[in-house]
């Protein structure tokens, strides 16, 4: 199996981790042509996670909008709130197949974090959360959720305290106790084969909503939209509709306070190639190459690059890449919570604000798929303190 995406991905570690990450591979590529790990994992996605999640017309939106009719692909309704256990879940089970005792992870907006937890009691592991101490403060329902299921939280302090910062640490842990600790990457990203593993976990997204709008609709959609930090929401979704150029496949990135102001997320819009976290992709970076800090007030989509595969769609126009900002994803996540009864995370929200934008462009013909990749009670408090720093209404 090529480790690489064009130019993108590849494998930039220590030689430490060299090892760990063939035996990784290997595992995978096995359990992936073994009928019984399959059908292991597919019980568990029913009758633990809850698949298949929903393929659901807002209708009152759409209509509230005018032109487009937008559906959301539920995943907010799976086990824990987001399309995050369906990676955890499989990386598991990966584990267990390994030997590994212990899992560890990294986390920004905290749902992979919940997620690995999860997956962690359900089989009996330890477990240990790395987390920048800004998101351990602005996603504290997420920490007291992940301390429950019996995890331990190691807030990071260095740098920008955030994603990136959490996942440099978690790699440093990882090289120091791979033998019988297993890094469960929550992203689309990182060291091969990563990338391709998460994908594959994550794709079961795309798979279904394909499904289901045929179904539904008797078509396939026109549009599917995805939020991207890293990535691995959007490469699920986007895994269904590789055969089908007609469906435009689009990703959308925190734009933060505006690319112009340099407070962003836009790995993809506003960044370069470099290497950063065992891979090459597009970073966030100075004129020397250091990597810069990232803003948004989004938890999961504040890092500074993007899945390796993302930086090849993107070279190669078969995906586009839009950007929202700060204000343009909390009036969406305000919208939706007022015309479906549905609170979507700020990550989704991001998604969501892209539709809103473009569905008055179309007619009613027109089918923009949204994934809805989490739930936003995590971010309420983060809402009510936007919304204060700004003026707004609450």
């Amino acid at each position: 199996m090529n480790m690489h995406y064009g130019i993108y991905g590849g494998q930039y570690v220590p030689e430490t981790l060299t090892g760990a990450l063939r035996e990784l591979a290997q595992t995978y590529l096995e359990a992936k042509d073994d009928p019984a790990f399959r059908a292991e994992l597919d019980d568990l996605l029913k009758h633990y996670v809850g698949r298949e999640s929903p393929l659901y017309y807002a209708k009152r939106l759409s209509e509230h909008l005018g032109g487009s009719r937008i559906y959301l692909k539920r995943e907010d309704l799976n086990h824990t709130g987001a399309h995050k256990i369906n990676n955890t879940m499989g990386q598991a089970l990966l584990a267990r197949r390994m030997g590994k005792k212990r899992l560890i992870a990294e986390t920004g907006a905290g749902m992979h974090g919940v997620a690995t937890a999860t997956v962690a009691a359900l089989f009996g592991m330890e477990c240990e959360i790395f987390m920048g101490s800004v998101d351990v403060a602005r996603q504290a329902p997420n920490v007291d959720r992940m301390h429950a299921l019996g995890a331990k939280v190691r807030s990071i302090t260095e740098g920008g305290a955030t994603l990136k910062d959490a996942m440099n640490a978690a790699l440093r842990e990882w090289a120091s106790c791979s033998d019988y600790t297993f890094y469960l990457i929550g992203t689309a990203a990182g060291p091969y084969p990563y990338p391709m593993l998460v994908k594959d976990f994550q794709s079961v997204i795309g798979k279904e909503t394909r499904r289901q709008c045929l179904e539904m609709c008797g078509r396939l959609p026109d549009e599917v939209v995805a939020c991207v930090g890293g990535g691995s929401n959007a490469i699920g979704m986007f895994a269904g509709f590789e055969d089908t150029p007609q469906v435009r496949r689009v990703g959308v990135e925190a734009g933060g306070m505006g690319i112009a102001t340099g407070q962003h997320a836009a790995s993809i819009n506003g960044g370069k190639v470099g290497i950063l976290h065992g891979m090459k992709a597009y970073f966030l970076q100075d004129a020397n190459g250091q990597m810069l800090d990232t803003y948004s007030v989004s938890a999961g989509l504040d890092y500074p690059g993007v899945g390796p595969e993302h930086c090849l769609l993107a070279d190669e126009k078969l995906a586009t890449y839009e950007v929202a900002n700060d204000d343009e994803a909390v009036a969406a996540f305000d919208t939706l919570c007022r015309f479906e009864g549905i609170i979507p995370a700020l990550e989704s929200s991001h998604a969501l604000a892209y539709a809103i934008r473009e569905a008055p462009k179309h007619d009613r013909d027109h089918i923009i798929v949204v994934n809805l990749s989490g739930r936003g009670d995590k971010d309420m408090d983060n809402i009510k303190q936007y919304k204060e720093k700004h003026g707004q209404a609450l």
